[in-house]
């Protein structure tokens, strides 16, 4: 009997722990169940970022909820299946517990990786292409370790509030385009042919943060790819070694 062929799979923005603890409890269900399914024939599975809403390890504390999705992505783990995980805009604090625990490989950055005969270039999306300079100039702020260090000596129970609050902002700010598709105005768009001028060679470039399943080809060979979320879409993309797709979870 033919085994199936393995396969990749990707997902982005659970922002779980948002917009209260039902609703986020009810969505992290709906992820595991289909975290579960797709570890019977994943090799690797690749999540581009903001799987929190917020997300801060001090120095002997994180914060509480998510044991679910923990103790899925632990399982999938140990079966031998690699984890890669991108931080976000919201979970841009990540440090390495979950390498740690979960031995999965942490992304700062965006990175190029080659699967089969395919090139990826794969990135959360937050600050990339051209505008939007104000959250670009707060978010050097955040990513500083003065910042961090500052941020470390507040209560947890402050602290996880306040940013709580501003990712209630940022979230808002991104839900005005959350269903409109800007073509070559696209802010990734316009990023990823920049990226295609130095290297043409890319079959995918693969986002989260823009909340919306987006396929669009950016020319014969290479497709713009945006994961859209598990909040309102469930959708997610699967490479099988040859074609990359995006589904969504029959909820």
């Amino acid at each position: 009997m033919k085994n199936k062929p393995d396969k990749i799979y990707f997902a982005s923005d659970f922002h779980l722990g948002a917009p209260n603890h039902a609703i986020s409890f009810k969505r992290e269900e709906i992820i595991v169940n289909w975290l579960n399914q797709v570890s019977t024939d994943a090799t690797e599975i690749i999540l581009l970022g903001d799987i929190f809403d917020f997300w801060f390890e001090y120095k002997t504390v994180i914060p509480k909820g998510f044991s679910r999705l923990l103790g899925t992505l632990a399982s999938i783990s140990d079966k031998g299946i690699k984890l890669h995980i991108f931080t976000g805009n919201h979970d841009l604090w990540m440090k390495d517990y979950l390498s740690k625990e979960l031995n999965a490989i942490i992304y700062k950055k965006p990175v190029k990786m080659d699967f089969g005969n395919k090139k990826f270039y794969l990135a959360h999306g937050d600050g990339l292409g051209p505008g939007d300079y104000g959250y670009k100039f707060i978010n050097q702020i955040f990513k500083s370790h003065s910042c961090q260090w500052l941020f470390r000596w507040l209560h947890p129970d402050i602290g996880i509030s306040f940013a709580n609050f501003c990712s209630k902002l940022s979230r808002s700010t991104v839900s005005k385009y959350a269903d409109t598709f800007l073509g070559e105005n696209e802010w990734l768009v316009i990023h990823s042919r920049k990226i295609l001028s130095d290297d043409n060679d890319i079959d995918y470039l693969i986002y989260g943060h823009r909340h919306y399943p987006i396929v669009y080809d950016l020319n014969e060979k290479s497709k713009y790819i945006n994961l859209g979320d598990m909040i309102t879409h469930f959708s997610y993309a699967v490479f099988d070694g040859t074609d990359l797709s995006v589904h969504s979870i029959n909820t």
